[in-house]
């Protein structure tokens, strides 16, 4: 298989992209004791993880963790992309630092928008979306990626340790490819890492929630955090810790600063072997690595090193469009747009393709199919918050009890509700957008 960010293709075969990419299944030891898990947790919407423990522990403990998450301004948002703000909203209520970069280097570089085309769209149909979904900006960072230097410094010099055939291997870069679309991962990698930086919280978890689609950037900016590692935090065959220098410079001094950090995590029955750059834990067990990893991390800057720990990252699935496809902006039948009028909407709902036998006699004999149904979708995905009342509509489906006349003008009602209240509270974001536009966009 092969994963493309910037194609329109529609993943559907979630077990085997988790299987075929490494990614771990989201299972509900992993949300189940979260704070009022989010309905996205809750319905396996999210179908996968990488690291997600580290997300875990931080919020149960209350440590500093950080979401970063993007937009790519290449056309109007829509109810596929609020999957994604719908969790943001979530982890930023149990105390993420949020972090949202406008994609603008990206959608110029594959896109083919103008830096002004992207300012435009970001303001107006995405941040003004996110403050009237509940976002608070004043708790919340953001920014354009072709003004933030931090973020352009940091792509250029994490890129020392990728090559091309990397490139190649994670995306697919040919001959034709422009140089701008193959700098802009690296941008991501930047926009991804650069939270961990000491001017913007220092070392810490972060959390990268994306559709699977997204995967290449987050395996490569994984691969390139702990390339540049200073230390190496793994098992050995023989069921120790083993911390291992990765560089040959100032070894001893290294291994000096992880032995008095481990002895100050209790870990005294310690073997150093300088000649090897190595020190192996006896006591240690494997749920103590990613400790000790996160606690090597913070001295690392002492020694120029980044110390960045590799980013987690949830997957979720792809919301079907109306039409049977994936939802995309460039095909509006496709999609409910945030900014479409409810009679808009009411008319792409009432035309939308369900999961209903051929006529009226037959559902009522052998019911409907409500997961192959994308009117079911949306009270999945987005209108309806009580499980019990979701249980409710799928038996019904499911024994023949309801027609999708029914749902269709239900979900219609629901989506008018949802479409009216965002676009009063859109009126209100004014301001707000415009000193988010001033603080930074000058």
């Amino acid at each position: 298989m092969k994963i493309d960010p910037w194609s329109s293709t529609t993943y559907q075969d979630y077990a085997r992209l988790r299987d075929e990419f490494g990614i771990q299944e989201f299972s509900e030891d992993l949300w189940s004791d979260l704070p009022h898990p989010h309905r996205l947790l809750r319905r396996g919407v999210v179908f996968g993880h990488r690291d997600f423990e580290t997300i875990r522990e931080a919020i149960l403990k209350k440590k500093s963790w950080a979401i970063l998450t993007g937009l790519m301004p290449s056309g109007r948002m829509h109810l596929g992309h609020k999957m994604v703000i719908d969790e943001v909203l979530y982890y930023q209520s149990l105390g993420a630092d949020i972090f949202i970069a406008v994609a603008d280097i990206e959608a110029y570089a594959t896109r083919g928008y103008s830096l002004e085309e992207t300012k435009h769209l970001a303001m107006n149909e995405y941040i003004a979306n996110y403050i009237a979904l509940g976002l608070d900006p004043k708790r919340s960072h953001f920014y354009f990626q072709s003004k933030h230097q931090d973020v352009k410094d940091l792509a250029f010099l994490l890129g020392k340790k990728v090559n091309w055939s990397q490139m190649v291997a994670t995306y697919g870069f040919g001959g034709s490819t422009n140089m701008a679309h193959i700098f802009s991962p690296l941008v991501q990698t930047g926009d991804i890492l650069h939270v961990q930086l000491e001017n913007y919280g220092g070392i810490r978890p972060t959390l990268v929630p994306v559709g699977v689609d997204q995967d290449p950037h987050i395996r490569l900016s994984r691969d390139i955090a702990q390339a540049h590692r200073l230390y190496n935090v793994t098992m050995t065959k023989d069921d120790k810790i083993g911390v291992f220098v990765k560089v040959d410079t100032n070894v001893k001094e290294l291994l000096d600063a992880a032995e008095k950090t481990l002895h100050t995590l209790q870990f005294t029955d310690l073997k150093r072997i300088t000649d090897y750059k190595a020190i192996y834990i006896n006591t240690a067990k494997e749920n103590d690595v990613l400790s000790i990893d996160e606690a090597l991390a913070h001295i690392e800057p002492s020694f120029h090193g980044y110390g960045f720990l590799q980013p987690s990252s949830t997957y979720h699935r792809f919301i079907t469009g109306l039409t049977g496809e994936k939802m995309s902006s460039s095909k509006p039948e496709s999609a409910i747009f945030l900014t479409d009028t409810p009679q808009e909407a009411e008319k792409k709902i009432m035309n939308a393709k369900t999961g209903g036998a051929v006529s009226l006699q037959e559902q009522r004999k052998t019911g409907g199919k409500p997961d192959e149904c994308v009117i079911y979708e949306l009270f999945l995905y987005h209108l309806i918050e009580d499980d019990n009342e979701l249980k409710g509509i799928y038996m019904s489906c499911t024994k023949g009890e309801l027609m999708c006349g029914i749902c269709k003008k239900r979900a219609a009602e629901q989506m008018e509700r949802l479409l009216l209240d965002l676009q009063e509270k859109r009126k209100k974001a004014t301001k707000q957008i415009q000193e988010v536009l001033r603080e930074h966009y000058s």
